[in-house]
């Protein structure tokens, strides 16, 4: 295994513990070979031969590595990529790539002065069901696109806004952070959307307006609509909370064609294609894997990226668009039910779900759709 490539791991903790598992499988397979990992919180259990570090300079410093994954919270993404690009390493990063969007132009900078690879860790890009949906609405398959809506109606606890000191901020310390439902947990959502309207780039996207809520008592968003518009005419809403009714459900992208319509599933890569009135449904695949890919474009530069940080400037844009917005409208505690005790304790928004259903049908911010709650 001396020839492959040697990866070293940032952050092993959190999302970071299914990457070291997912390294596991590809090192059994002869893929590559985890080297070293840096946390300020040692693992629990690695192998013997895996150095251990506190941070991304000591372990440069000691070791020679191929490709650095960052998996650390938002705030640090860009200064430790800036390390391992400017040490000769390919880079895979954790979303979102960046806090702001003068943080992603730094960034891209970096990958060209340095002409190395800087693949993003959005999953679903790696989902054949989505490419699937973007051949279809470049294809005219749906017809003409009328818009693109997405769902997402999920639950989160007092536990997940009290992870980290970073969790439910939109800055600490003087940093952005920009955590939130639109930016963090239904990340996938605005990007998976532009990635099926083939307007992932930045300068794809025209406009941004931001509707912002929240029930919990944070700093960021929960609950919140988002409009955007891109340059090939599409008008995509993301409906989006994390205050939804038990048991919540699975986010959706939902295209809307003058033949039909296609609705992906995007937590299973369940695929629903509805033309001229006749449904079918796809299995769900195996996605393709980021890092096996990146690998796989280093050694044939042939094979494309699948989620290559230019492509998730779109995406960093909707970012921006809420990291420089008012910050949240909190929802009269009239419309908000508690449930749970303790760390379990979370808030539901009425009828939250219907209307988030609603705005992604309609491609309209919650405001418009007069929901009690909501305020222009």
């Amino acid at each position: 295994m001396n020839n492959v490539p040697r990866i070293a791991l940032v952050g092993v903790h959190g999302h970071g513990a299914s990457h070291v598992r997912n390294v596991a499988r590809l090192e059994t397979a002869g893929r590559v070979r985890l080297v070293a990992v840096a946390d300020p919180r040692p693992p629990d259990e690695l192998a013997p031969e895996v150095a251990v570090f506190g941070d991304l300079s000591a372990l440069l410093a000691a070791t020679e590595v191929d490709v650095v994954m960052i998996s650390t919270p938002i705030h640090t993404h860009v200064p430790l990529a800036e390390l391992a690009l400017r040490a000769g390493a390919d880079v895979l990063l954790e979303k979102p790539p960046a806090a702001s969007l003068e943080e992603f132009g730094r960034l891209q900078r970096l990958v060209e002065e340095t002409g190395r690879n800087c693949q993003v860790g959005f999953q679903v890009h790696g989902s054949k069901a989505a490419r699937t949906m973007k051949q279809w609405v470049a294809d005219g398959r749906l017809g003409d696109v009328r818009g693109i809506g997405t769902v997402g109606t999920w639950i989160r606890t007092q536990e997940y806004w009290q992870r980290a000191r970073w969790a439910g901020r939109r800055e600490l310390d003087g940093v952005a952070v920009v955590d939130g439902a639109v930016t963090n947990a239904f990340a996938h959502s605005s990007a998976t959307a532009l990635l099926v309207d083939g307007s992932g780039a930045a300068d794809q996207v025209t406009t941004v307006e931001t509707e912002l809520y929240r029930a919990n008592p944070i700093e960021s968003d929960d609950t919140s609509t988002i409009r955007i518009r891109t340059t090939r005419g599409t008008t995509i809403v993301a409906a989006l909370t994390l205050t939804a009714e038990p048991p919540g459900g699975d986010p959706r992208i939902i295209v809307h064609g003058s033949r039909g319509r296609a609705v992906l599933t995007y937590s299973s890569d369940r695929l629903d294609l509805t033309v001229d009135g006749v449904t079918t449904t796809s299995t769900p695949s195996e996605r393709d894997d980021l890092l096996l890919n990146l690998i796989e474009h280093r050694e044939d530069p042939g094979i494309e990226l699948l989620a290559p940080l230019e492509q998730l400037g779109g995406f960093t844009k909707v970012l921006e668009a809420v990291r420089l917005s008012e910050p949240p409208r909190e929802i009269d505690q009239a419309y908000v039910t508690w449930q749970g005790e303790g760390l379990q304790r979370h808030p539901v928004v009425t009828d939250v779900s219907k209307w988030a259903e609603q705005a992604a049908e309609n491609l309209a911010l919650f405001s418009e759709l007069n929901a009690p709650w909501a305020s222009q």
